[in-house]
């Protein structure tokens, strides 16, 4: 139990503002189709012989087993901070904060930048050009062609900075709110985008992708089209067909994959601030909901997009893009190309529009989960006590999210005029994939560690094989983490195995672990014990 004194107050000042559809919402979201998966998707052509559709259903198979380690533990310890409270109560103090700080903190100053690069490509660039092409203005395609430049991205991360900063600010209720708005007029763009491949052919397509490329986005002249898929043979890549399962080669592309569809638990943080989060059935189906379906509407898009795009055009536009072969003068961004498919203005404005609430509705997830777990540190007076303060107004940490927006700005800089943002990317999926790693050792070890806190849990009735589910769950999704683990170390094709990485990496962890023992000697001094306050649950 929590003595007097032992955390900063005697209650968090948080409250539980959110149902379970808004979490469900926000894990729909966190592994969001159009910004995530439509990015990731356009690196596949690196792994030829891997079936993309192979690779999204086996993943999101084992990503179900992430789900019930997550969901498990939020029944048991509903609490603001997430990974770290865990963690923290069952690993020690000094593994939970380390592995979550990091994970959740550090590494998500590098996810800013990443954010950006999907506004300029979703948003910025496919909108100011198609209003260049349509106004016949320099000006709308200019900007369009600068925005997917070094300025442009990093001016698109500031505002992914700025419309996050409002976003969590406002707090938890307010938020709820705006990405309702955004999953509505979302859905209603996706619906509009499947309708029109329904009612198209690849024929169609070829003539409007042909006259939209020449006219609208400065590329050669003629048949572009086929000059895309020159341009990819001659670099030595050719589609393998759709229809081709090939489980064997696809395991490969799951590394890939992963930067997409292993964040249903990204509100793990979030749930003591979510209404019924000690019901594990409840928070199962806000994330399983979220990660299922995403899954079948990754395979109806890529499968519409295979029968109207083509997929040999789809992905030599990706491989061509990213080797600078392109002969077509934008990113092959796939609701732009299904845009071609119409030559009314006001249906593409539309569907460019209302496709970028998928951006809008999910930005605010690169601070949201993040403030919890800085505000969760603080509370248990690791970080200064200060970044525990929270807004008596909106109920949100507004000095957690401010040492978020200013890491973000200074990381976002870094990344951009110093470093290739693509060696980065998945790279800061590896932290975060070490922080589950953590939280999933701590699940499978919890009915043994602390049989009392599971006995009085409402999962202990819930056993598989006779071992306690979340045990089992957790040995199967921590094999999975391994699998991703030696991929990523032992295959090039990820950007990761190389010393300027592993480095990066360890400098991360390692200023972790400083803030960590410089705490505990600080508290020390001050007559408190930071061992003591990690054997007791937070308080609400």
């Amino acid at each position: 139990m929590a003595q007097p004194g032992m955390f900063v107050r005697k209650a968090s000042g948080l409250v539980r503002s959110w149902s379970v559809f808004d979490g469900f919402v926000y894990a729909f979201f966190s592994i969001n189709l159009v910004t995530l998966g439509f990015y990731i998707f356009a690196f596949a052509p690196y792994i030829p012989e891997a079936n993309l559709l192979t690779a999204i259903v086996i993943s999101c198979i084992f990503i179900i087993f992430e789900v019930f380690v997550y969901g498990l533990l939020v029944a048991v310890m509903p609490r603001a901070g997430g990974d770290y409270v865990w963690q923290s109560r069952i690993l020690g103090g000094g593994i939970g904060f380390v592995l979550s700080i990091t994970g959740w903190a550090w590494i998500l100053w590098h996810w800013v930048p990443l954010y950006g690069n999907m506004l300029a490509f979703n948003v910025f660039a496919p909108i100011l050009g198609m209003l260049g092409g349509w106004t016949g203005s320099a000006g709308f395609t200019n900007a369009a062609s600068w925005f997917i430049s070094t300025n442009g991205f990093f001016v698109s991360s500031l505002v992914v900075i700025g419309l996050a900063f409002i976003y969590v600010s406002l707090g938890m209720s307010w938020y709820a709110r705006i990405q309702k708005f955004c999953f509505y007029l979302g859905m209603a763009g996706m619906a509009t985008m499947i309708i029109i491949m329904l009612t198209n052919t690849q024929t169609d397509f070829i003539a409007g992708f042909n006259h939209y490329a020449t006219n609208f986005f400065a590329s050669g002249s003629g048949d572009v089209y086929q000059q895309v898929l020159a341009a990819s043979a001659e670099g030595g890549y050719t589609a393998a067909p759709i229809n081709r399962i090939a489980v064997g080669a696809s395991l490969a592309l799951i590394p890939m994959v992963v930067f997409f569809n292993l964040w249903p638990n990204w509100g793990a943080t979030l749930y003591g601030e979510v209404r019924g989060a000690s019901d594990f059935r409840r928070n199962f189906w806000s994330m399983a909901a979220g990660l299922i379906a995403t899954t079948i509407l990754a395979l109806i898009v890529l499968g519409l997009i295979a029968r109207v795009i083509g997929w040999d055009f789809y992905n030599a536009a990706n491989f061509t893009y990213y080797e600078g072969t392109s002969p077509f003068g934008a990113y092959p961004y796939p609701v732009l190309l299904v845009s071609f498919l119409t030559d009314s203005p006001l249906l593409q404005m539309w569907l460019l529009i209302s496709m970028s609430a998928w951006f809008f509705g999910w930005c605010g997830t690169v601070f949201l989960s993040s403030t919890r777990v800085i505000f969760a540190a603080a509370f248990d007076r690791i970080l200064p006590e200060w970044m525990a303060r929270v807004s008596t107004k909106f109920r949100s940490p507004v000095n957690a999210l401010t040492v978020m927006a200013i890491g973000g700005v200074i990381v976002s800089a870094g990344m951009h005029y110093t470093a290739n943002l693509e060696t980065l990317a998945l790279n800061s999926t590896v932290v975060i994939a070490v922080t589950y790693f953590g939280t999933t050792v701590a699940a499978t070890i919890l009915p043994y560690k602390d049989p009392e806190l599971y006995k009085a849990s409402p999962i202990a009735r819930l056993k598989l094989f006779g071992l306690p589910l979340i045990t089992v769950t957790g040995i199967i999704f921590g094999g999975f983490l391994l699998f991703l683990f030696y991929m990523w170390a032992t295959d090039a094709v990820y950007g990761i195995n190389e010393p300027t990485s592993y480095i990066y990496m360890a400098v991360l962890y390692t200023i972790s672990i400083l803030i960590y023992v410089g705490s505990k000697a600080y508290r020390r001094k001050q007559g408190i014990n930071l061992d003591e306050i990690h054997k007791s649950i937070p308080v609400e």
